[in-house]
């Protein structure tokens, strides 16, 4: 009777020392963070999200220099001077005539009309770049984010682990005291809880490296040592593959692509256009100082010609260009089809495992852990099938919580692969 009160005893202040332990190391800091808001984050603060923003504002000021038109020159020359008028005092030789030129390059071909619409479409690809740095970046963030949620997860199992052993070691030396096993079972006892110890260590170090990678993608740096994953795992669906085709054309990728073929289209067309010939007109005021009545207005005209070169090189370099621009667009649509196949596969495979596991794999682990707690409590079970079943149990809690990650993970991926880009993606 005695031992059991002791035994009570102890099993009751290990457990709650344990619970203080924990709360005493998860309390201080700690920034609770959902998965919504830690999308609004990703949207302000991620660097790499900025950058392709900054890709943006590039385009667009390459358009406005595109819409600008040449502007005219304006030359001031001098004529006819007189070496003596350094020499000389005689005002005579101090007159020197004064040219003033105005010229203006008329640009033809279209020129000006071929920059402008090239880089219209340039702005259009880029935020189609953005849209896809936001989609990949969304899909990252799941990573991250529910690769804490299983840390966080892994940690409590871990805890609730270790408090097992500390509990059952107390019991088993009572009982080492009272006769009832032998010292070696106690020593297997103190082997597995020194094991689960290690593992609480390892589970808590993952969590941290899981809040620092989380906290890069949100801009929380300042805050990773108290990121807390609140979301809930969610649940399985069924994921359907039949507008995968539909889709892929829609995509921001794919659509970012298609238009940088017609970007390196509209760079030929310019190329082309340099065969057009530029003309440069020009109108001139001549001064005689001597010759009041003789000052002139003068006309001009200044045409290319094209004897040495007739801009082949230009030419065959955006034709090159155009190709490597389609053969990317094949590119960008093959590699959309099979990650929309890859994320069908993944998510229909995790569904799969998470419904395996909350539909009995988890429930059979629980009750054959149970039970062999009971066999051993009551002397017909050793303590190496007691460890072996403990084992099982955490190993299958362990797995459970992989697979919900995996498929949140998955969830997130699917609905990433098959989003189609929307002019209001990028700011």
């Amino acid at each position: 009777m005695i031992q059991a009160r002791l035994f009570a005893l102890a099993t009751a202040g290990l457990w709650l020392f344990a619970a203080l332990a924990s709360a005493a190391e998860t309390a201080p800091g700690e920034r609770a963070l959902g998965f919504t808001e830690a999308l609004g984050l990703l949207r302000a603060r991620n660097r790499d999200l900025l950058q392709a923003q900054r890709s943006i504002d590039f385009a667009q000021a390459d358009n406005l220099s595109a819409r600008a038109r040449p502007n005219p020159n304006l030359t001031v020359t001098t004529a006819a001077i007189n070496p003596r008028v350094v020499t000389n005092a005689d005002p005579q030789y101090r007159k020197i005539d004064a040219i003033a030129q105005l010229s203006q390059l008329i640009e033809r071909g279209d020129k000006r009309e071929l920059r402008i619409e090239a880089t219209r479409l340039a702005i259009d690809a880029s935020r189609g770049d953005y849209a896809d740095a936001l989609r990949q970046l969304t899909i990252a963030l799941a990573a991250s984010y529910y690769d804490l949620l299983l840390t966080q997860d892994r940690v409590r199992i871990a805890d609730e682990t270790s408090a097992l052993f500390r509990r059952t070691v107390a019991a088993a030396e009572l009982r080492l005291k009272a006769g009832d096993i032998a010292p070696s079972d106690l020593s297997r006892i103190k082997v597995d809880q020194l094991r689960a110890d290690n593992d609480r260590r390892q589970t808590m170090a993952d969590r941290e490296r899981a809040r620092v990678a989380l906290a890069y993608l949100v801009g929380l740096d300042a805050e990773a040592a108290g990121l807390s994953a609140t979301d809930p795992w969610p649940a399985a669906e069924a994921p359907d593959r039949g507008a995968a085709a539909a889709v892929i054309e829609a995509r921001a990728d794919v659509r970012a692509a298609a238009l940088r073929v017609q970007v390196a289209a509209k760079a030929r067309d310019l190329a082309r256009a340099l065969r057009s010939r530029d003309v440069t007109l020009s109108v001139q005021y001549e001064h005689f100082p001597s010759q009041v009545q003789n000052n002139t207005v003068g006309i001009g005209i200044s045409v290319p010609l094209f004897l040495g070169y007739n801009f082949e090189g230009e030419i065959r370099r955006t034709e090159v260009g155009l190709q490597a621009a389609t053969e990317a667009l094949g590119r960008t649509r093959a590699l959309a089809l099979a990650e929309i196949n890859r994320a069908w596969s993944d998510l229909a495979s995790a569904s799969e495992r998470v419904q395996r596991y909350d539909s009995g794999l988890l429930g059979e682990a629980q009750r054959a852990a149970e039970a062999a707690e009971f066999a051993y409590r009551n002397g017909a079970l050793g303590v190496i099938d007691l460890l072996d079943a403990r084992r099982v149990f955490t190993a299958t809690r362990n797995d459970a919580a992989s697979a919900r990650s995996d498929l949140a993970r998955a969830l997130v991926a699917w609905r990433g692969a098959n989003s189609a880009y929307t002019p209001a993606s990028p700011p």
